[in-house]
């Protein structure tokens, strides 16, 4: 013990020595090594939180403040910290808004005279207002028929003043209201007590938003649920055909094994054939269980829908239920089993990928022409990043008699093919207009990469181009406008994971306005996510579309300089031009904190792809209102307007 606190004294001595000289990254460093060695030491957490504030990392200093709260609840000005951390960032959930709310009211009772005086207008500040809404949506649905806008925000304003109860019964009203709006099933859960709030989670799991689906996965126990758990959920989502599906499979398993009545089978596949008629591999198990009961009466009218709308395979289990001769199939290769096939699909539509990959497999040795399963597992090894796998099985799928997915396959096949090849090599270009500087760019790069095996990074050289027209700002003092130069490196880059990459190269950078070259270290992170309708996307619609970079230059004195761009809009087709209208934001900024590179610009743009030009062709206009970050020493003044064309080519071969 007496080891640790030296060594943390030292360390806090050191950080305290970073901050009295502004070098706050390095202090932030310092002070984590301290809190480390000394975790339950309140002040070191919140020296550190203080210093998060300083290079505006609100969100980190706010969990710092939080772990600080935790270890000393008497420290009111350290919670009230806290407290508006909490409520004041605008992305913040309803939950941690509500705390923050009970934050300040313990406060307001509890903590000295200046803590209870800045608790209570805090307070008031955040409860007058959620009461006033409250009330205004509760006479709102007073005054007119519900809809969902109105119990949604009575839900929301609800969740936030810690009216649970309230809040939950908004929440299920506006799911009423609009079911397929399936994320307002994790509000729910948010404000339900722990049974209810499992139901709500296993209602959104099953069915619907594949996003809304996934987070409700992450919060649900590890353990498969019960079966009154299951019942829970339907009667929140009465509809969910796959909830019913998967209760009655689970009852028809259980009721093998002597763990749950025929009956309870029975009952919940003839609600599943009324909720889902096309279900015709549910009908034919109902159908079955009727048979096995003797209740043929019953079971024929079901079977007979079975036999004259069901696929081959499942007719003839109908019919042989019904002890009628099976029809031949006009193909030779015989169906897969059915009960497999729902198993199988029932677990990829779940995100049970491994169990749906076994399934899958097992049926392809069973029937390997089948064409339908081969494309399964394809997307299935895709959908568990095995790249290699899914390119096989495209390559197999591909080939088959059947169009739609010889089309599908193929569309696949191509798109994984140029990040498998032994030898990639792409070229891109960039050229780009300023009006602020009246000055045409260009950017570009060829590069040639090398796939070995299944390491994960490949070797790369590669000429990169950075230049312009006119060089550098002229007057008294010029500044470069760009490198103006050709680099040529050689690195390493990893493989994508989740849309990022990290990469290192080293190389010599070779002026062409003097030919003189210099060494040339370069390394970072790159990432790169495209949610809704991108360009390439056959049909128009919302897109969210986020780029960012953090680049080591050994050349602009070990700089690290960080990118990051977001493209918010809506992609269409106008008059044969695929069109992208958006709002962007971007931000640069740098370690070295140079005025240069800390700026943030705002402002509207579109871009167009031509009709009849290359795929990865596109123009875009972009103008930006920006701001510089760090103004001490900048001779370009705090803001600035620009407008910029460029034209984005890239190819791979």
């Amino acid at each position: 013990m007496q080891i640790a606190q030296a060594q943390s004294y030292a360390t806090l001595a050191k950080a305290f020595d970073a901050l009295r000289v502004h070098e706050y990254d390095a202090a932030v460093e310092l002070f984590r090594q301290a809190a480390a060695m000394e975790p339950q030491r309140a002040d070191i957490r919140k020296n550190l939180a203080y210093t998060l504030l300083k290079i505006g990392e609100n969100e980190a200093a706010r969990v710092e403040f939080g772990e600080a709260m935790r270890i000393d609840p008497g420290d009111f000005h350290v919670a009230l910290e806290y407290a508006f951390l909490c409520f004041e960032a605008k992305d913040q959930p309803n939950s941690r808004k509500a705390e923050a709310r009970r934050i300040f009211a313990r406060i307001r009772d509890t903590g000295d005279a200046e803590s209870r005086k800045t608790a209570a207008a805090a307070f008031e500040n955040i409860d007058a207002p959620l009461r006033a809404g409250i009330e205004r949506w509760k006479q709102a649905l007073t005054a007119a028929a519900p809809t969902f806008s109105a119990e949604y925000e009575l839900g929301t304003l609800a969740e936030q003043r810690d009216e649970r109860g309230l809040a939950a019964e908004s929440y299920r009203a506006a799911f009423r209201l609009q079911p397929q709006r399936r994320y307002v099933l994790l509000d729910l859960a948010r404000v339900e007590k722990p049974e209810a709030a499992t139901a709500a989670l296993i209602a959104a799991s099953r069915g619907g938003e594949p996003r809304t689906a996934e987070l409700a996965r992450e919060r649900l126990p590890e353990r498969y649920p019960y079966v009154y758990e299951f019942r829970n959920a339907l009667e929140l989502d009465p509809k969910n055909s796959t909830l019913h599906r998967e209760l009655a499979y689970l009852l028809l398993s259980m009721s093998e094994k002597g763990q749950a009545s025929r009956e309870d089978a029975e009952r919940e596949f003839r609600a599943l054939v009324d909720a889902a008629p096309d279900d015709y591999l549910a009908a034919m198990q109902l159908g079955l269980l009727y048979v096995g009961d003797k209740h043929e009466d019953l079971a024929r009218p079901i079977l007979e829908r079975v036999i004259a709308h069901a696929e081959p395979a499942i007719a003839n289990r109908a019919r042989a239920a019904l002890h009628e001769p099976a029809v031949r199939a006009k193909r030779e290769e015989p169906a897969p089993s059915p009960d497999i096939r729902a198993l199988a699909d029932k677990s990829y539509q779940l995100g049970f990928l491994k169990d749906a990959l076994r399934y899958y497999l097992q049926l392809h040795e069973e029937h390997p022409n089948d064409q339908s399963i081969a494309l399964k597992l394809a997307w299935t090894y895709n959908m568990l990043h095995d790249d290699m796998s899914a390119y096989h099985w495209f390559a197999i799928a591909r080939q088959g008699d059947d169009a739609g997915i010889a089309a599908q396959a193929s569309l696949a096949y191509d798109n994984l093919r140029p990040s498998l090849e032994r030898v990639r090599t792409t070229v891109w270009a960039y050229p780009l207009y300023s009006s602020r500087w009246s000055d045409l760019f260009g950017y570009g790069q060829v590069k040639a990469e090398v796939r070995i095996g299944k390491l994960p990074f490949r070797p790369y050289a590669s000429v990169r181009f950075v230049g312009d027209a006119r060089r550098n700002t002229g007057g008294v003092e010029p500044q470069n406008l760009s490198e103006s130069s050709f680099i040529a490196a050689a690195g390493v880059a990893s493989r994508q994971w989740h849309g990022a990459m990290g990469w290192f190269e080293a190389g010599s950078t070779i002026s062409y306005l003097t030919g003189v070259p210099s060494r040339d270290l370069r390394g970072g992170v790159s990432f790169s996510r495209n949610f809704g309708k991108s360009m390439a996307a056959e049909s128009g619609g919302w897109f969210n579309e986020t780029t960012a970079d953090a680049v080591f230059i050994s050349r602009f004195d070990n700089d690290f300089i960080n990118y990051a761009q977001n493209r918010t809009g809506y992609t269409s087709t106008i008059a044969g031009f695929k069109v992208q209208a958006f709002w962007a934001n971007n931000v640069t900024f740098d370690v070295k904190r140079q005025s240069w590179a800390n700026f943030f610009e705002t402002g509207p743009g579109i871009r167009f792809h031509p009709p009849g030009a290359p795929k990865a062709l596109w123009v875009q206009v972009n103008p930006v209102h920006g701001m510089y970050l760090m103004n001490e020493g900048n001779p370009q003044g705090p803001s600035f307007n620009d407008f910029r064309v460029g034209v984005w080519f890239a190819f791979t071969h």
